[in-house]
């Protein structure tokens, strides 16, 4: 994974706006209907090709597929994995009681056809070609366009596990660690691709208020620190510097007072194998928590991408206040130590739409031109 050499680089957390007829596709696939897949595979591919080259015209220095392909960025796996069926606990909404009224609004934003099954049998891979489509297709749409670096996507076990139920595994640590035995296998074809791998991990902190709101902090912790160490041992044989990991608060723009502070749970997620840590710094409840970083040491080979682009909100953000926000970083961990990027996906669920599509594309550019006005005030 590339640092910020001579001026500060570039990126976004990996899903990004589908075309729309790519999403009634990916909405007739999910809910059973008959769909050509040929047609299907040659329509992600043709947008993959569109995302990398907007990507790289609005000049991101690290790109990826825009998980194109996929339903959303965790539940997909269950198509390519045995194990899962029937359907899970809803996850607990703990503001719905609090705030009606948003609870209300909040729906037109909740994932429009997304089926969660839960574990009822062991888990193997019964689709592997589909990881190696997804692959190839990077691969292809990147090749030779002049692009720094290429990540992809994938959910950590901890993350399978908190959208997809246990029912057959003797216990959680069981279950996660037989979901890490199986995804290494996705882990390691990402790297060996010559990809960066970004794992996504909300349940380190999005975890703490909704699948284990009823726990204490002390704990959740406990439940994070087992995460890590099953998120570790999943990629014990995949240098450091080829992962980045992803946590966040949900994607959503609810109340979020509920939510963990990072101080709670900073020394936990440091511990993850992978070099890069994204965490969101853009948002109202988190745009505060840079200064968290000046009394933790960041880990010696870590580089912090910080988010400094809201991705809930259609307010473009000025290029000096992106600016402002990576300096802050960057004063404070080192400016080599520091990737811009945002806060979580423009396009988590397929088909649900909290940002308008060509807004989007603008919000990046100011990220682009955020960094170049930190870079001249920093080298």
């Amino acid at each position: 994974m590339q640092r910020s050499r001579d001026r500060i680089l570039t990126t976004h957390t990996g899903s990004l706006p589908r075309p729309r007829d790519l999403v009634t596709m990916l909405r007739e696939r999910e809910e059973g209907r008959a769909v050509d897949g040929v047609a299907l595979d040659a329509r992600v591919r043709a947008a993959v090709f569109d995302a990398v080259q907007k990507q790289t015209a609005a000049g991101l220095a690290i790109v990826n597929d825009g998980e194109q392909g996929r339903v959303d960025y965790t539940v997909y796996v269950k198509d390519r994995l045995t194990g899962f069926d029937g359907e899970s606990a809803p996850l607990p909404g703990i503001d719905a009681d609090e705030f009606p009224e948003w609870t209300e609004m909040a729906r037109q934003f909740a994932p429009p056809f997304q089926r969660r099954p839960a574990c009822t049998g062991p888990v193997e891979w019964k689709d592997w070609p589909a990881v190696e489509r997804d692959i190839e297709t990077l691969g292809r749409a990147t090749t030779g366009a002049g692009i720094e670096e290429v990540f992809m996507t994938s959910p950590s076990p901890g993350q399978i596990g908190r959208f997809l139920n246990n029912r057959y595994y003797p216990s959680d640590e069981a279950y996660l660690a037989r979901v890490a035995e199986v995804m290494r296998r996705e882990y390691e074809a990402i790297v060996r691709a010559g990809f960066v791998l970004q794992l996504d991990c909300p349940d380190l902190a999005l975890g703490r208020h909704s699948q284990f709101a009823h726990l204490t902090l002390a704990e959740f912790r406990k439940v994070a620190e087992m995460h890590v160490a099953v998120l570790n041992h999943a990629v014990a044989d995949i240098p450091a510097d080829r992962m980045r990991m992803h946590i966040c608060w949900a994607s959503t723009g609810g109340p979020h007072h509920h939510d963990v502070p990072l101080a709670d749970i900073v020394d936990i997620v440091v511990k993850g194998r992978p070099a890069g840590l994204m965490v969101p710094g853009a948002n109202p409840r988190h745009g505060h928590e840079w200064k968290v970083w000046k009394g933790v040491d960041l880990p010696a080979g870590k580089i912090l991408i910080p988010g400094v682009i809201d991705s809930t909100t259609n307010f473009i953000e000025h290029p000096d206040l992106v600016a402002e926000r990576i300096e802050r970083y960057a004063d404070v961990v080192g400016r080599e130590n520091v990737i811009a990027g945002c806060d979580c996906g423009f396009g988590t669920f397929a088909g649900r739409v909290q940002v308008d599509s060509n807004i989007v594309w603008h919000k990046l550019r100011s990220l682009v031109e955020g960094a170049r006005l930190a870079s001249d005030a920093l080298w």
